[in-house]
């Protein structure tokens, strides 16, 4: 038996990780890298359109820009949620957002449905995803199968956390703010929150919700990476510090790629070398690393402790995932962007999804068999 769970850790070490040559860390995961040759895989679409049952008109739902995707695996398929604006608004924020589904066998090649299944609707939240919709999904799968999407609801006066369920990716129950009920802060629900990433691990080749210290836990902020945790995967506590205070694990560090925002990423994963945690770091303009240019958006990676996930235990001080790509650095968002937050293991390798200069979907893939090498730093 302990030869058995000796070998386990190890196959899931090799699964899990590859060895970065450029930081020399073992527990970084990587290198990405971009398929020739297929990227964007989801760009706007002007020919698609649904009816709104808000606005009570016919809306072209996807045709300004198709970014910030989620990510869930159903059989020999992988399913993209993204997130997609119309033109009814004059900037980012200003317009309607409703979340796509796309379905693909090899997760590079996708067929789209139509209309979106996700959106503002005459419904019980109504009041917290309109004017400005649903945004930035982020999805895991519990045991039972049941699908669950953390996502941005917007009015256009308070961004909030939602948490929404599915068994299929297309119908979805709504139960609101994931703050909603908290006892530790109850204004938290009224103030502004976004980006949120469950804890998963893998079993077998399945990556599914998972729990420690007997609870859930969620990573989630912009401006800090905080966390939450909950008994039933809909309501959730933030954790406190001693004067109860939100508790912030890593936050922007001068100098450095991140050093405006660091903005959580896809479902964190737990490893044999611990927590690992994917996130979006924005560079100050003035007070960033200069090699990166100003205000763009890279790719972080931070590990925490396997029993205590408020402790780092290492972190990335360069990204692993840039704006390379022509696509990747123009576009809605003019200082360029890769923006992750799906990721699933399909087929043997890890596949991430992202939002390119939020107008773009790309995907990059690990294989931990034959990991690339890191995104180049700047000249």
């Amino acid at each position: 038996m302990k030869t058995f769970i000796r070998l386990f850790i190890i196959i899931q070490s090799v699964i899990l990780q590859g060895c970065s040559t450029q930081h020399g860390k073992n527990w970084v995961m990587g290198g990405f890298e971009r398929p020739t040759g297929i990227n964007p895989v989801i760009a706007p679409d002007s020919s698609t359109s649904f009816y709104d049952p808000l606005s009570q008109t016919t809306i072209r739902w996807e045709d300004n820009d198709t970014f910030n995707p989620a990510a869930a695996v159903i059989g020999d398929s992988v399913y993209v949620i993204y997130r997609a604006e119309d033109k009814t608004g004059v900037k980012i924020g200003h317009r309607t957002s409703r979340l796509g589904l796309a379905a693909s066998g090899d997760g590079l090649h996708f067929e789209r449905s139509k209309t979106p299944i996700f959106f503002p609707d005459k419904d019980s939240q109504q009041a917290n995803e309109w004017p400005g919709g649903t945004e930035d999904p982020r999805i895991a799968q519990a045991q039972d199968g049941t699908f669950v999407m953390f996502y941005t609801q917007w009015n256009r006066k308070v961004p909030r956390l939602g948490v929404a369920t599915s068994s299929d990716l297309r119908n979805w129950t709504k139960h609101g703010p994931i703050f909603q009920k908290s006892n530790k802060l109850p204004n938290l629900v009224n103030m502004a929150h976004k980006s949120a990433s469950i804890l998963t691990k893998l079993v077998g080749d399945r990556q599914v919700i998972t729990q420690v210290n007997g609870k859930y836990w969620l990573y989630w902020g912009e401006y800090g990476v905080y966390g939450a945790t909950s008994d039933n995967l809909i309501d959730w506590e933030p954790v406190v510090d001693k004067d109860g205070r939100l508790q912030a694990f890593i936050s922007p560090r001068e100098g450095y790629f991140d050093s405006s925002l660091t903005e959580c990423g896809p479902p964190a994963i737990l490893t044999a070398k611990g927590i690992l945690l994917l996130y979006n770091g924005k560079n100050h303009a003035y007070k960033g690393d200069p090699r990166f240019n100003k205000n763009t958006y890279s790719a972080g990676q931070v590990l925490f402790d396997r029993k205590d996930p408020t402790k780092v235990l290492a972190r990335l001080d360069t990204p692993f995932l840039r704006p390379m790509e022509a696509f990747e650095k123009s576009g809605q968002y003019v200082d360029g962007t890769v923006f992750i937050e799906g990721l699933v293991y399909f087929k043997q390798k890890w596949f991430l999804y992202y939002g390119c200069a939020d107008s773009r979907v790309g995907v990059a893939v690990f294989d931990p068999q034959k990991p690339a090498v890191l995104d180049p730093l700047p000249d």
